[in-house]
């Protein structure tokens, strides 16, 4: 849906917890270390030999995926275990509301959260007991199972007393979460927005990728010629939204204004995208529209670039029809990250505020040889001392519901 502009929407705060990091600065230094945290060697139970983009939380964290089901380590008066997701989302929410220098109990911050695994770890764990004896399990694991219990406890954990509401649209869910912020602060619904995702693995994503046929034996390789599929990831990533009126009540700096937004639903296929890329396409076009930019403008394009032989081909070819000839720098941080799901835009979406404040862009993984089908290469080298103006981020999901954002400089 498109919707126009009307209004300034400032990002003012960055939150992230990913595989190459947890925290902002960790996620920076490892992007320009060009460092990955897809591996095999990773904690997570499965029986496939696939590669994982596993957080390395440790310690509490990791103990609420395993058998061993403890209660929250953040609030120890907490009755109900608390899932991977809700505990990655809160980590990044808890960052993003600290470096936006927010007191919630100041005034009224609203959370749109999006997820699509939301607790399904835990709620595998009790299925293992219920299958064997329906009267066995421990019915707590069930508690935070719906995707909107995520939003709820991050919501209670950090006081947020704004607007609340839970999007999922698989991999297009932070994206389309950033874009209802932006529109809500141009409405004058809003003032202060956390938007962003979280999703963590669980073993129904993994065997369910798996049924796709879509998970590579090695690490991915985005819009490469050889490309065979993708990694899962877990992670979250969330953006403080400001209108102009709080940004300046507060006295606060930004780091960058979100301009354009979009999304579309193409419909094409339940887990595909047509071949010639007109969701992809009708999306970054009406992103830019909202944006008032001409597809010269942009500086970069953070692609969705999940390394699937199809959707590589669809948003290459929507690329291509969009800029001609004047394709722009582009990349995939799928390949050091994974594929992050409901999280994707979230985090990607951090990246692309930082390279907007550095200056920088970091090469796109993987990539050894050009598509013949496409002709086009991502970015190959670690670029610096940029003058980026304006990134155009893609995050496209099941069923072709589609999603771009434009991050402008200030």
């Amino acid at each position: 849906m498109r919707h126009p502009r009307t209004a300034d929407v400032f990002v003012t705060g960055l939150g992230v917890v990913s595989s190459i990091g947890t925290g902002v600065q960790e996620n920076l230094e490892a992007l320009r270390a060009l460092r990955s945290g897809i591996s095999k060697s990773h904690s997570f139970r499965t029986r496939l030999d696939v590669p994982l983009a596993r957080v390395p939380l440790g310690g509490a964290a990791d103990a609420l995926s395993s058998s061993d089901v403890q209660c929250c380590p953040c609030n120890p008066e907490e009755e109900d275990p608390v899932t991977r997701t809700a505990i990655l989302s809160s980590l990044a929410v808890s960052e993003a509301l600290r470096d936006a220098g927010l007191n919630p109990a100041e005034l009224p911050v609203g959370l749109i959260l999006g997820t699509s695994v939301g607790g399904m770890d835990l709620g595998e764990l009790f299925y293992e007991d219920f299958s064997r004896d329906p009267s066995s399990g421990d019915i707590r694991l069930m508690s935070h199972y719906d995707c909107g219990a995520t939003t709820d406890y991050v919501r209670r954990k950090h006081s947020l007393t704004g607007f609340s509401t839970t999007i999922s649209t698989a991999c297009s869910s932070a994206g389309n979460a950033i874009m209802l912020g932006a529109r809500m602060i141009c409405a004058g619904l809003a003032d202060v927005v956390v938007a962003g995702g979280g999703d963590a693995l669980s073993r129904f994503t993994v065997n369910g990728f798996n049924s796709l046929r879509i998970l590579s034996q090695s690490p991915c390789r985005p819009f490469d010629a050889s490309r065979d599929g993708l990694n899962l990831g877990e992670g979250a990533g969330f953006l403080v939204l400001e209108s102009g009126k709080s940004l300046r009540q507060r006295g606060v700096q930004a780091y960058c204004r979100v301009t354009g937004w979009a999304n579309v639903d193409e419909a094409f296929h339940q887990t595909g995208s047509n071949p010639e890329g007109d969701g992809a396409y009708a999306a970054m076009s009406a992103a830019l529209e909202v944006a008032a930019l001409e597809p010269s403008d942009i500086d970069f394009v953070n692609t969705h670039g999940t390394a699937t032989p199809g959707n590589d081909l669809s948003e290459g070819n929507a690329l291509k029809r969009l800029f001609g000839d004047a394709l722009p720098p582009f990349g995939s941080f799928k390949g050091y990250v994974g594929h992050t799901l409901a999280a994707s835009e979230g985090i990607e979406a951090v990246y692309c505020v930082l390279s907007l404040k550095y200056g920088e862009l970091w090469p796109s993984p993987g990539f050894t040889s050009a598509d013949p089908l496409l002709g086009i290469e991502p970015l190959t080298c670690h670029r610096k001392g940029l003058g980026i103006r304006n990134i155009l981020s893609n995050s496209f999901g099941f069923g072709g519901n589609d999603s771009s954002l434009v991050f402008s400089a200030l």
